[in-house]
């Protein structure tokens, strides 16, 4: 497999410390805002509903095997978390990925230094919305049939969880590498064979944005992170095949 984890992983912090740049400061208010308003909810919702879950679970297990929910927490906990974080940052970008798409494109034309043919503009942004929940829903359709998949696996131990930080690394990488390359008129199929491509680089990048999006108050900053930093994956690896 071509691409490197270690580079892959490292483009999330890259893309963080780009958000800084008086270039890409504006862009970044909208799609930082949605995801704090659409995480702050859905965590508070979603909190005490898989506490209920989770405590329903573990009360059927047998006295005699109450040793191994100090094992069955912990994977519990990782699968979960990784489930609704990929969940809840898809809902978030549905609804800000035009400004995404645009982000993506400033950060491209900052990384290159030319010109990119994108939205230009906030208006051309919001007049792109139909078009990218078309797009976000097409992802949503690729990921449900491996999330069924992934959930089957759960029943195993250990292996569950495993599966799902793959499904969500995958995923991940997909979603976000999608902004820069929708901006040069490329369909989804395309957007798979780059991320193929450089499978490594990919699974790295999209590995670190899963997690991260399972960590509090991090979550909040971490898609328009990754939109600058799947940009840098796109702009150095993916581009060229």
């Amino acid at each position: 497999m071509k691409g490197n984890v270690a580079r892959g992983i490292e483009y999330l912090p890259r893309g963080a410390r780009l958000l800084k740049h008086p270039a890409l400061r504006h862009f970044v208010i909208v799609p930082l805002l949605v995801n704090v308003v659409i995480f702050s909810t859905l965590i508070a919702v979603g909190f005490s509903y898989v506490s209920d879950m989770m405590a329903a679970l573990l009360s059927r297990i047998p006295e005699w095997l109450s040793f191994i929910q100090w094992v069955l927490w912990p994977l519990i906990a990782i699968t979960v978390g990784l489930v609704t974080g990929y969940l809840f940052t898809t809902v978030a970008l549905v609804v800000a990925s035009p400004f995404n798409a645009l982000l993506a494109e400033k950060a491209e034309e900052l990384i290159t230094g030319e010109q990119v043919n994108g939205l230009e503009g906030l208006g051309a942004a919001l007049l792109a919305v139909p078009q990218s929940i078309v797009r976000e829903l097409a992802k949503l359709l690729y990921y449900i049939p491996m999330a069924i998949f992934a959930l089957l696996l759960s029943f195993i131990p250990g292996v569950g969880a495993f599966a799902w930080l793959l499904l969500g690394a995958w995923m991940m990488s997909i979603q976000f590498v999608d902004y820069p390359m929708d901006n040069h008129q490329l369909d989804f199929g395309a957007v798979k064979d780059a991320v193929r491509s450089r499978r490594l680089s990919s699974l790295g990048f999209g590995g670190a944005v899963a997690l991260c999006t399972t960590i509090p108050i991090v979550n909040f900053f971490v898609v328009p992170a990754a939109v600058v930093g799947a940009t840098l994956l796109w702009c150095e690896e993916l581009s060229d095949g």
